[in-house]
C-alpha cells in the first residue's frame, strides 16, 4: 500500500509544478473568419453567466486568447489526472467503511 502510494506521489508532483508554471488562462473558444468587408474578421465566443457572448478581436487580442483558451485546456487536463490520482491514494490509504464487495476501478474513476 505504501509502495502505491509513493508511487502515486511520484506521479502527482510533476503535475503540481506544470500547474505551478501556468500562464494566462481562459475558457472560450476564439476562431480566424478570414478576410471579411474591412480586413481579417478574429472573433472569440464564450459563456459569461450562462449567455453566449461574441466578442470581435484583434489580430493580438485573437493570438493572445489562443494560447491563454490553449493553456486553460492543459489545466482542464491536468486537474482531471490530478483528482484520479487523489481517488486513487484516497480509496486505497484511508479506512474506509465495511462493504459488500469491493468497489471497482471504473466505479473510482481510477481507470
Amino acid at each position: 500500500m505504501q509502495s502505491q502510494k509513493k508511487m502515486v506521489l511520484a506521479q502527482y508532483a510533476p503535475l503540481r509544478r506544470r500547474l505551478s508554471k501556468v500562464g494566462w488562462i481562459s475558457e472560450g473558444y476564439v476562431q480566424n473568419r478570414g478576410p471579411g468587408a474591412g480586413g481579417p474578421c478574429y472573433q472569440w465566443t464564450g459563456k459569461v453567466k450562462g449567455k453566449t457572448l461574441s466578442v470581435a478581436l484583434s489580430k493580438e487580442q485573437f493570438e493572445w486568447l489562443r494560447r491563454a483558451i490553449a493553456e486553460w485546456r492543459q489545466v482542464q487536463g491536468t486537474l482531471k489526472e490530478m483528482q484520479r490520482l487523489s481517488r486513487l491514494v484516497l480509496f486505497e490509504t484511508v479506512p474506509h467503511p465495511p462493504r459488500r464487495k469491493r468497489l471497482s476501478k471504473k466505479v473510482l474513476g481510477t481507470m
